[in-house]
């Protein structure tokens, strides 16, 4: 079925409310309808979302599927097209058994429009037979740079994907990314196995962004100075959590108010200060790489990076959360004396010998009590920081991460850090015995009164709750609720599960003999040897002062055809001296006037560069200037003023 542009933009108006599509999109929408391999390649806030699911819309009937790598952002991503009224669900490895039934039944009975999926899903051979049996429109891999070995954050699970082309050979598939340069963009093209190349890209400048480098010796003193000298919404972003919050608490002492945001914060913590942020009551967020993706917050005036980012890619991407409406903003990066050796340092732990690999890997699985040929397929919770606290073991959290990387790159263990369960609960006594327990503290009744007024099927299984919704009814603290549930929990009432927030390992393959554990040259020479080039430029970028910073940066992204921005401190600090240059030589050329005119008699060329103190190329092109010009002629070794 053809669609035209005019349905299209009714689509769009139907259920987003906009008028028009921003650059690219209707061309990447076009291409996907047209049945074609395509590949978006999107700056930052291009509007990528809306590239998938106005052609998902466009179809009578059937699925679109999105491969996302992060939890979070799928959980996101389907909250916010439910509140347009359209049906979408989402499956990953983190979920339990009701919840993956309920998803299914949705799909089945053709619920659902969209089903967003983690690339670790597609490992699996029963859930790929289960899709085969799903009408499938088209397939959509977002954040598509993860597919390639050369791209910043190579991930294997979407290796994957390449399974999911195999049941459905016949439709297409739509990539999209934010970053790539010219060789992860051949690279997505190949591993996706794109039956022609078709990429659309738009440009990676960014007009509005004043990209400025300053060298800093007190980093935390000049934070302040640049935001007590701005306004609006701002970020800033360093690489250690506890800075975060000793950054937030010193500028709100400052009088500026902040909060702080990282991957160990609960997730209702995160949601509750990504708000107040978005929402203006808050007006700097200072976070780890964890906060950004899928932020979409458009008036963000300042971006100011605190540590080195370790590539481009990162940087590009942070500091394009600035200045979406397209109004002036600034994305500063905050540069010591020590950050080219603390980067280049950040190699070596980020590629811990293969020994120490191994050793990490027997160590978490006898911690999660998975026995030889065990664990396929398996989620677990792991404490990484009680695990790195055992005593016995000398543990470091960091090389425990970076071996867990790799482990993962390599297909053995996924590190799911952003996992979180919800509180549980499940009735362990008769409903009759209810009538008869006393010594039931009053808050208690309250809570219990009210859970079973909220909640079905507490006598016949484990249910989800939330305290904070308890609360809200019962007018009541979450603390209140959390306490009266242990209290009903001792009396042998129900069974209370809190919360955790606890990261997840997923095991792709069961537990293997150590020494057989393979990581090899694709993993971990060839992916060191990129770092150290990325890494390099990210250096090269920050420290060296040889052209325009905008200009480098598009040309490491394949855009070689471009001119100096203009803007930033580079080009500002070439302004700045062509301006004095420019002073410089009219003060020069009064002077030399001022002295012909109180010698009539004429002067030599010795007794004027004596006398105006100048160097002597600007004075020669001077007196060669007035002489050109007629108002100086040159007579007998003298200079003489022309009345």
């Amino acid at each position: 079925m053809a669609y035209s542009s005019a349905d299209l933009l009714q689509i769009l108006k139907k259920n987003w409310g906009y008028d028009s599509f921003r650059p690219l999109q209707e061309d990447i929408i076009m291409s996907v309808l047209d049945g074609k391999d395509t590949l978006g390649l999107m700056p930052t806030g291009g509007g990528k979302s809306l590239t998938f699911q106005v052609p998902g819309l466009c179809f009578p009937d059937g699925l679109t599927i999105v491969v996302t790598p992060l939890i979070s952002l799928m959980k996101d991503q389907v909250d916010n097209l439910k509140r347009h009224r359209i049906k979408a669900v989402f499956l990953h490895s983190g979920m339990t058994t009701k919840e993956n039934r309920i998803a299914w039944e949705y799909l089945i009975n053709g619920k659902a429009r969209f089903l967003y999926v983690s690339p670790e899903k597609l490992q699996r051979d029963k859930f790929l037979l289960e899709l085969r049996n799903l009408k499938i429109n088209f397939i959509v891999v977002d954040e598509a740079h993860c597919i390639s070995q050369w791209g910043y954050d190579f991930r294997p699970s979407y290796l994957n994907i390449k399974k999911l082309r195999k049941i459905k050979p016949d439709i297409p598939v739509l990539a999209l990314t934010a970053t790539a340069t010219p060789a992860v963009v051949k690279d997505i093209m190949a591993q996706l196995e794109f039956r022609h190349d078709n990429v659309f890209s738009k440009s990676f400048t960014r007009e509005n962004i004043n990209y400025l480098v300053r060298k800093s010796d007190t980093k935390i003193n000049d934070v302040f100075h640049i935001l007590s000298r701005t306004t609006g919404s701002s970020i800033v972003y360093v690489r250690s959590r506890k800075r975060t919050k000793e950054i937030a608490e010193y500028l709100s002492n400052m009088g500026i108010s902040a909060t702080f945001y990282h991957a160990g914060l609960d997730n209702e913590v995160k949601t509750e200060r990504q708000n107040l942020w978005k929402g203006g009551q808050c007006r700097v967020i200072v976070a780890t790489n964890a906060f950004g993706m899928g932020i979409d917050k458009a008036d963000v005036r300042v971006v100011i990076h605190y540590d080195m980012p370790p590539s481009l890619e990162e940087y590009y991407q942070e500091a394009g959360r600035a200045g979406r409406d397209g109004l002036t903003a600034y994305a500063v990066l905050l540069t010591a004396k020590t950050d080219s050796a603390t980067l280049r340092r950040k190699i070596t732990e980020a590629f811990p010998d293969r020994k120490t690999i191994k050793a990490y890997y027997e160590a978490i699985c006898v911690y999660l009590h998975l026995s030889i040929g065990e664990g396929y397929d398996h989620v677990r919770e792991f404490d990484i920081n009680k695990f790195c606290s055992i005593k016995k073991e000398e543990r470091n959290e960091k090389k425990c991460r970076s071996s867990l990387r790799l482990l993962g790159q390599a297909g053995y263990m996924n590190f799911i850090e952003e996992a979180e369960k919800r509180s549980r609960i499940k009735m362990i006594c008769e409903r009759e015995e209810l009538y008869y327990i006393k010594g039931i503290p009053e808050k208690a009744e309250k809570v219990l009164n009210m859970t079973m007024r909220l909640y079905t099927g507490l006598f016949m299984d484990y249910v989800y709750i939330r305290e904070s919704e308890v609360a809200h009814h019962l007018n009541m603290t979450e603390n209140e609720i959390y306490e009266a549930y242990l209290e009903l929990d001792r009396q042998k009432i129900l069974n209370y599960i809190p919360r955790t927030g606890l990261p997840m390992i997923h095991m792709p393959t069961a537990r293997e003999e150590t020494h057989t554990l393979l990581i090899g040259k694709d993993i971990y020479e060839n992916r060191k040897k990129e770092m150290e080039n990325r890494v390099e430029t990210v250096i090269d970028y920050a420290f060296s002062e040889k052209g325009c910073r905008v200009k480098r940066m598009l040309a490491y992204f394949g855009e070689t055809d471009t001119d100096d921005c203009g803007k930033c401190d580079i080009c500002r600090a070439k302004k700045a001296d062509k301006s004095k240059a420019k002073k410089n030589s009219e003060d020069n050329l009064n002077q030399i006037l001022e002295i012909l005119r109180s010698h009539p008699e004429g002067v030599r060329y010795l007794t004027i560069e004596r006398l105006c103190g100048k160097d002597k190329l600007t004075l020669s092109r001077n007196l060669n200037f007035l002489c050109n010009e007629g108002f100086v002629f040159f007579k007998d070794n003298l200079y003489f003023l022309r009345e």
